[in-house]
C-alpha cells in the first residue's frame, strides 16, 4: 500500500502561481494529478512516468502547468502559472502501476490517491 501526501493548495489571484507536491511513501509506476469541483468528475491535469520520464498534459493546463519529480524522494510536483479562475478546484495526487498514457490519464488507472488540495485562484 502506498500512501500519497500533498501540500501546497491555497488562494491565488488570477495570473499568480502556485507548487503543489506529493510525496509517495513507495515507488510506483507513474504518478499524476487530477482536480474536481463539486458536481463534476474527476479531470486529468498531468502525469509522469517514473521509467521513461515522460510527462502528459491536458490541452486546458499545457503550457502552464509542469510536472517535476524526485524519484529518490518519492515525491511529484506540479508548477502551476498564470492560474486561471476556472482551475480553482481540488487537486488530487495519484499514483499508478502503469505507466501508458492511455491509462494514466484517466481516474480508474490509479491504484492510490491522495486526500486532495485545495486551490483557489480569484479574479
Amino acid at each position: 500500500q502506498v500512501q500519497l501526501v500533498e501540500s501546497g493548495g491555497g488562494v491565488v489571484q488570477s495570473g499568480g502561481s502556485l507548487r503543489l507536491s506529493c510525496s509517495a511513501s513507495g515507488h510506483t509506476s507513474s504518478m499524476g494529478w487530477f482536480r474536481q469541483v463539486p458536481g463534476k468528475e474527476r479531470e486529468f491535469v498531468g502525469a509522469l512516468s517514473w521509467s521513461t520520464s515522460r510527462t502528459y498534459y491536458s490541452d486546458s493546463v499545457q503550457g502552464r502547468f509542469t510536472l517535476s519529480g524526485d524519484y529518490d524522494r518519492h515525491t511529484l510536483y506540479l508548477q502551476m502559472n498564470n492560474l486561471k479562475t476556472e482551475d480553482s478546484a481540488v487537486y488530487y495526487c495519484a499514483a499508478s502501476h502503469n505507466d501508458g498514457i492511455l491509462v494514466i490519464s484517466l481516474p480508474a488507472g490509479y491504484n492510490y490517491w491522495g486526500q486532495g488540495t485545495q486551490v483557489t485562484v480569484s479574479s
